[in-house]
């Protein structure tokens, strides 16, 4: 078998500067601009890997996001420690939660926050 590592999540937004700066607000992602074929880009590092934004114009064809759940890519996770401190945090800055923490083993909380366009993204600490 190959070895396989992740390089990043491509994410589509109207209005990526407001996506990249959720990422940067509320989890601490790094924002990250370049120019590519001479239009400029933003991207986002947060937790090892890179968060590609790409943007979505009217009439270019890109659908509106899905209702969740729904079939496909479902959600993202990320780890922490500390995720009710953690958890806090984000509520105090706004952050909606689809699902608030809870013990799912033991060992494990998580928690799911709604990201910008909709994205689920699931906090999982596994340290308690």
């Amino acid at each position: 078998m190959p070895k396989l590592t992740w390089d990043h999540v491509h994410l589509r937004s109207p209005n990526p500067e407001a996506t990249a700066k959720w990422f940067e607000s509320m989890l601490g992602g790094e924002i990250v601009r370049t120019m590519q074929q001479g239009q400029p880009r933003i991207d986002v590092k947060l937790g090892g890997a890179n968060i590609f934004i790409a943007p979505v114009t009217a009439g270019d064809g890109v659908n509106a996001p899905p209702a969740t759940p729904y079939q496909g890519l479902d959600h993202f996770g990320l780890t922490c420690t500390g995720i009710d401190a953690i958890a806090a945090e984000l509520k105090a800055k706004g952050v909606k939660f689809t699902k608030e923490p809870t013990t799912v083993r033991p060992g494990t909380r998580i928690c799911f926050i709604r990201g910008p366009e909709g994205i689920s993204i699931e906090l999982l600490d596994r340290t308690v």
